[in-house]
């Protein structure tokens, strides 16, 4: 059997361990010597080391990227293991960075991992991305991915794309030279809470999977200058179904960063952009919304004193089905408006979810609704495990 060594003679750009290493692309025409070290010469950011990211960076080291640029600032969480395979169950706790490029290096050590523990911003991305040839985007949020589309235009690099949502994804190239970028897809995010996130509505964990390894492949297809990239095409996957469909995009005319008319020249303030409160420079004044929340160990004390509190889970039932609070009502958010008749607007009403995001939502809408005794408690049931019961399981 071939064996792999640490140190040997270079040929044409290749030591000979990388020659072993990558003959089934040197055997290819397609890839050849010229290729390989077109590979090994490329230097590629993943932006997220999570679902997406851990089959894109696996896959691109394992196909001699030569640099790969990493950027995250998360810890690696029990609840991740199900599709972010790059980490294991040993590194819950760790930073996903470390982690990450612990497994890069030991899938190929010719593999240079250059480490960016930060949140990505408009301070800081233009700096990061530009000593890279191409940009994968393996974000799960709205502000990161605009931060990433108007980064990539400005400095001219491919933004290679992909996301998930329980069973469907989709994945593109965008921010070439002639092609499209995500904005002339999607010009403006949606309204803050509208679109719920992985963590509220689910993922299949073999899905990332798939749209991570199509996102490898088209970052290799550019290193190389083969085949046809996904620019100006949308590719939609629906695991359930088992098909997959395409949409044609165009270059937008009123494309407001990569239009003739742009109106956007610089990064903007994508968290406030989105919706995505901050943290504020200077002290304010508390919102009214943040007083009329309420703390887990109250709630139980409250209900200990048996006082007559009515308590609301507006989660859904497969998720009341995985853990619940005994005392709790079911009304899922999407069946509330029409049980509005369920509730008595005279009660103290307190409403819950899985970390509060969901319940604040209800919150307003009760309060919309006439119902002015109403409070969120704060980080849902995931916080009532934290702090009043460790035996409901998180999930």
């Amino acid at each position: 059997m071939a064996t792999l060594t640490a140190t040997t003679p270079s040929v044409g750009g290749l030591s000979n361990e990388e020659i072993l290493r990558y003959s089934r692309h040197l055997i290819m025409p397609e890839v050849g010597m010229e290729g390989q070290l077109k590979l090994k010469a490329g230097r590629v950011l993943c932006v997220g080391t999570g679902g997406l990211g851990a089959p894109i960076g696996m896959y691109l080291a394992a196909a001699g990227v030569g640099t790969l640029g990493l950027v995250d600032f998360d810890v690696v969480d029990a609840s991740n293991l199900q599709r972010q395979i790059i980490h294991g169950t040993k590194d819950i706790g760790r930073k996903k960075l470390d982690s990450a490029a612990e497994r890069i290096a030991d899938i190929n050590p010719n593999v240079q991992v250059v480490r960016h523990e930060v949140a990505l911003s408009s301070e800081n991305a233009l700096e990061i991305i530009r000593n890279y040839d191409i940009v994968v985007d393996g974000t799960d949020n709205f502000p990161t991915r605009y931060l990433v589309n108007d980064a990539c235009v400005l400095l001219g690099k491919p933004n290679v794309y992909g996301s998930i949502f329980r069973f469907e994804g989709q994945a593109s190239v965008f921010a070439t030279k002639d092609g499209p970028c995500y904005r002339c897809l999607y010009p403006e995010p949606p309204p803050p809470g509208l679109v719920p996130s992985c963590a509220e509505g689910g993922v299949l964990g073999i899905l990332p999977g798939v749209i991570g390894v199509i996102q490898a492949t088209e970052v290799v297809k550019l290193l190389l200058g083969k085949g046809q990239t996904l620019a100006g095409r949308l590719l939609l996957y629906d695991a359930l179904q088992m098909r997959f469909r395409e949409m044609k995009l165009r270059k937008s005319p009123d494309c407001p960063i990569c239009g003739p008319n742009r109106t956007i020249h610089q990064l903007i303030d994508y968290h406030q952009f989105c919706g995505v409160p901050q943290q504020p420079l200077a002290p304010q004044p508390q919102p009214a919304a943040l007083e009329q929340e309420i703390e887990p160990r109250q709630v139980k004390a409250l209900i200990d004193q048996k006082a007559p509190i009515v308590l609301i889970d507006v989660r859904e039932v497969h998720e009341h089905q995985i853990c619940n609070i005994p005392y709790a009502k079911l009304i899922p958010l999407g069946e509330l408006p029409k049980r509005l008749h369920e509730l008595n607007p005279a009660d103290d009403i307190i409403v819950h979810c899985k970390s509060g995001m969901r319940s604040a939502k209800a919150c307003d809408l009760l309060r919309q609704n006439g119902f002015l005794r109403v409070r969120n408690m704060k980080g849902g049931i995931l916080a009532w495990s934290d702090q009043v019961d460790p035996t409901v399981p998180k999930y």
